[in-house]
Parts: structure tokens; C-alpha cells; sequence
């Protein structure tokens, strides 16, 4: 049974996002959000992104538990642009969700 957090915040409960897409972004971004080193990859001289994500079958080394159960991230609150864009119920959400084999949500949760 999901957390009353997980209910609340049906992110907390899924995390296929964190699992399914590279999460890129300007290199200079991570230091500027405060995000460990060991938490990110190099992709060009301008472009780093969170480590585990630039692989064929992705996973955020910031992503703890299980995907479509109870998940949380270790770097919520230094989390980059593009985690902070995907919103429950979105397109890319979706997309996620499809891939891990989970029902879609509403836009609203």
C-alpha cells in the first residue's frame, strides 16, 4: 500500500520518468544547483546529465526503490530543470508510464 506521500504525490509512488529518459542539461547548471559531482556524467565540453541516465535501459543514480511502488530522489530539492519540468499526467509521464508497463495518469494526478 502507498504511502500517504505516495498518495499525495503520485510521483512518489511511480518514478518511471527517472527511469526512462537521459536527464540533460547545461554542465554549468550542476554545480549551480549544488548536485554532487558522483551524481553526474559528462556528455559534451557544454552538456552534462545525472548519472545512470545516459545508458540504453536508463536509471537516475538518484532513484531509490522500486519503479511503480514507493520511490523517492536522493537530490529532490537539487534536482535539475528538466526532472522539475515533468509534471504527473504529462506527456512525457506517459510515455514513462507506457514503458514500465503502468497505467496512465490524469493530468491531475
Amino acid at each position: 500500500m502507498p504511502s500517504p506521500q505516495a498518495s499525495a504525490n503520485p510521483c512518489q509512488a511511480c518514478g518511471a520518468c527517472c527511469a526512462t529518459f537521459r536527464v540533460s542539461f547545461y554542465w554549468a547548471d550542476a554545480e549551480a544547483r549544488g548536485l554532487p559531482p558522483t551524481l553526474t556524467e559528462q556528455v559534451t565540453p557544454w552538456l552534462g546529465c545525472m548519472a545512470g541516465t545516459n545508458h540504453r535501459k536508463p536509471r537516475c543514480v538518484a532513484l531509490a526503490g522500486a519503479i511503480g511502488s514507493e520511490v523517492g530522489c536522493r537530490v529532490y530539492e537539487q534536482r535539475p530543470e528538466p526532472c522539475r519540468e515533468v509534471q504527473a499526467g504529462d506527456s512525457q509521464c506517459l510515455k514513462a508510464r507506457a514503458r514500465h508497463g503502468l497505467p496512465a495518469l490524469s493530468a491531475t494526478g
